[in-house]
Parts: structure tokens; C-alpha cells; sequence
């Protein structure tokens, strides 16, 4: 079964922003009163995950994509899993300044891929 660049690379990149997010913001939540070294080392494991799975989306990306195509990708995805983990996960409130944000990295992405 062959699986699209896109999709490999997306669901690659999907799955490493989860792991980053959390790395680099769930420390917040659930380590506040530890010391900032342990929180360090914590989130480190953690983003050693993200690397596994990044280094690889973007090497496959990189088959087919130039490298500003899969960095804006990159970004659409990060706003993407980081809204719903501030909303979710960190008990932040909606804003309507994403929609804002998402509008701007979706015109991103169109001029990016639109040659």
C-alpha cells in the first residue's frame, strides 16, 4: 500500500507537534512546583519522541517539498494541536484571535504550495 508524501509526512509532523506541545508546555500545568532542571529533563525525554518522529517527516517531506513549504506546514500544525491543548488541556480560553491566526497561517500555506 503506498502512502502519499503528504499524508506520511502530515501524520508524521501531527504526531511530533503533540509531543513538543506537551514537552514544552505541559510542564507548566503539572510540574509548577518542581525545580526548572527536573521540568528540563522531563520535557527532554519527551521531546526525544518528537524527534523521532520529526527528523523522519521531514526527510520523507523533503522527497517532494522544498524546505519553506514543509517549515509553514510545520507551523499550520503546531496552531492546529497547540489550540486545542491550551483550550483542553491547559484550561486557557477560546480566543478569537486563533481564528485570526489560523486564517493568516492558512493564506501561508496556500502561497506557499500555490507553485
Amino acid at each position: 500500500m503506498h502512502i502519499p508524501v503528504i499524508v506520511q509526512t502530515t501524520g508524521l509532523l501531527i504526531l511530533s507537534n503533540v509531543f513538543m506541545t506537551i514537552a514544552w508546555y505541559g510542564h507548566l500545568k503539572n510540574m509548577s512546583s518542581k525545580a526548572w532542571w527536573y521540568a528540563a529533563l522531563v520535557s527532554w525525554g519527551i521531546a526525544l519522541f518528537e524527534y523521532l518522529l520529526q527528523v523522519p517527516a521531514n526527510r520523507i517531506g523533503n522527497t517532494q517539498y522544498s524546505l519553506a513549504q514543509l517549515k509553514i506546514l510545520q507551523e499550520a500544525i503546531t496552531l492546529t494541536v497547540f489550540v486545542p491543548f491550551a483550550m483542553f488541556y491547559m484550561d486557557q480560553p477560546f480566543k478569537l484571535d486563533y481564528v485570526w491566526a489560523g486564517l493568516c497561517l492558512v493564506g501561508a500555506v496556500y502561497f506557499i504550495f500555490r507553485s
